[in-house]
């Protein structure tokens, strides 16, 4: 499944790629996420919990970062399994533009997959989800830094 989307975030890039490397800010804009630790240079580790239609999961796994062109780019990449539910992996491209408005213009591109028995629920169901959870972490990581609660650069 494929997902491309950009948002205007109302900060300077270089705060936005500050938040895109925070552990805690991570932790804070992914939805279910309880645990996030590591860094960008080592990779992270993380335990989400979530609800795919009928199937309730606790996924771990570990998440890396590769391609970095600090301040402008980098690929993220994760895999977590959540036990007789399956497993979930994908990566996303993220680019950080200066907007013509002032702000930043950061666009992913995200490819996943997934599967067990999350992947029999269909890939209708799971294509929404995965859109929601884009769309859920991109709205609280743009709420977070232009409400001023992301590190600064």
């Amino acid at each position: 499944m494929e997902l491309h989307a950009s948002r205007h975030i109302a900060a300077d890039r270089m705060q936005v790629w500050e938040a895109l490397n925070d552990a805690e800010t991570l932790k804070a804009c992914i939805p279910g996420c309880e645990e996030l630790t590591g860094s960008p240079e080592e990779g992270f580790e993380a335990t989400v919990k979530q609800k795919v239609g009928p199937v309730k999961a606790t996924f771990k796994g570990g998440v890396t970062l590769s391609d970095v062109v600090p301040g402008e780019s980098y690929t993220i990449a994760g895999e977590g399994k959540g036990g007789v539910a399956g497993f979930a992996k994908g990566a996303a491209k993220v680019h950080l533009a200066d907007h013509p408005d002032g702000g930043t213009e950061l666009t992913y591109d995200v490819d996943a997959k997934v599967g067990g028995k999350i992947a029999q629920l269909g890939s209708r169901l799971v294509n929404s989800f995965a859109t929601k959870m884009a769309d859920q972490f991109f709205e609280r990581f743009q709420d977070r830094l232009e409400s001023g609660d992301a590190p600064s650069a």
